[in-house]
């Protein structure tokens, strides 16, 4: 399904990719409010009406647990706070809980803790089940309270209507009355569709994850369907996926001959208007030119992003690259079973 997909009522992309109204890149939006960093020179954007300020670029949690040796990863961890990046993502089921135990144990060095706005994710749709997800990811994160607490992986169609009836969302709302979760948001990279129709919800939502990248605009793309609806109800946009969603076959820089550059695909994404990008990082090479492109960003010149849009387009608009959207193979095994698709 491309772009064209009559479902999404599809505006066609021109020039400066205005969509009712309001501009989506993020220099253009935060034009109004003076430049803010941190103490390492990475800026801080407001996470929606929230105002809380949070690094433009965040620490994915799925990569600190593909990371086999401990010592390797907290090292990692300890690198990026002392890079600036402060904002810490995770989730439930990563790694069958192994990352939340890495980022706990780098969290519990004395004064770690509080550097940190600590998002980490929910698998489950049920009052039951999100409680006890709750009570495990605080036990392996090695804290009383979790900054962002989001519902992980909102895929498939009926996963608004379950966090509704089956009480999930009256989890969330119950964990925020006992402090043990400040904010609630949720994720997912399937279909903007399927997030627009969580935002119809009538529940308070403070953030929203979802991919952002350069080839998002040709194909099921969150950021003309999505993005907008999130800022005008002032929801924060997380962005994910700014290289494609991990490697091999996610990763488009390796499987394509689109003659993208990491930094090109990192300065797109930190040009729409999101309040942070979650990147994956494995290495201390890695960490320091990402923090660079952070800590130096200026959007990509409009000639130089339309121009790549124009060129990416008959790739961009199957699916072919960006197939956490396209198929089943980026779709966590836990959600997999939750609606009875193999594992």
């Amino acid at each position: 399904m491309s772009d064209a997909d009559p479902k999404l009522a599809r505006r066609k992309f021109v020039g400066t990719a205005v969509v009712a109204g309001t501009t989506l890149w993020g220099a253009a939006a935060h034009a109004d409010k003076a430049p803010r960093t941190n103490p390492a020179g990475i800026p801080l954007r407001p996470l929606g009406k929230l105002g809380v300020p949070v690094s433009v670029m965040g620490l994915g949690g799925w990569h600190i647990g593909a990371i086999k040796e401990k010592t390797q990863a907290i090292e990692l961890m300890h690198a990026a706070l002392d890079e600036g990046l402060t904002f810490w993502d995770n989730a439930w089921d990563y790694h069958g809980g192994r990352s939340e135990e890495l980022m706990g144990e780098a969290l519990a060095a004395p004064g770690k803790r509080d550097q940190v706005f600590l998002m980490t994710k929910n698998c489950e749709r049920d009052y039951a089940g999100s409680m006890q997800h709750l009570e495990d990811s605080l036990r392996r994160l090695r804290t009383d309270h979790i900054d962002l607490w989001q519902f992980h992986e909102i895929n498939y169609d009926n996963d608004p209507q379950w966090l509704l009836e089956r009480g999930g969302l009256k989890a969330a709302l119950d964990a925020k009355k006992a402090g043990k979760v400040r904010f609630i948001g949720f994720t997912g990279h399937k279909h903007p569709d399927i997030h627009l129709a969580a935002l119809r919800l009538k529940f308070p939502w403070d953030a929203v994850q979802m991919p952002i990248n350069i080839l998002d605009t040709h194909y099921r793309s969150f950021q003309k369907h999505v993005v907008p609806v999130a800022r005008k109800q002032g929801v924060g946009v997380i962005g994910m996926k700014s290289l494609g969603g991990g490697a091999p076959e996610g990763n488009f820089l390796m499987r394509g001959r689109t003659g993208l550059t990491a930094e090109q695909c990192l300065r797109y994404a930190l040009g729409v208007d999101v309040s942070t990008l979650v990147v994956g990082i494995m290495s201390l090479e890695q960490l320091k030119a990402n923090a660079a492109v952070a800590r130096d960003f200026s959007p990509l010149p409009p000639a130089e992003r339309d121009t790549l849009l124009r060129q990416l387009r008959d790739e961009a608009s199957d699916g072919r690259y960006e197939l956490f959207k396209s198929t089943h193979l980026f779709d966590g095994a836990h959600h997999r079973k939750q609606h009875g698709f193999p594992v």
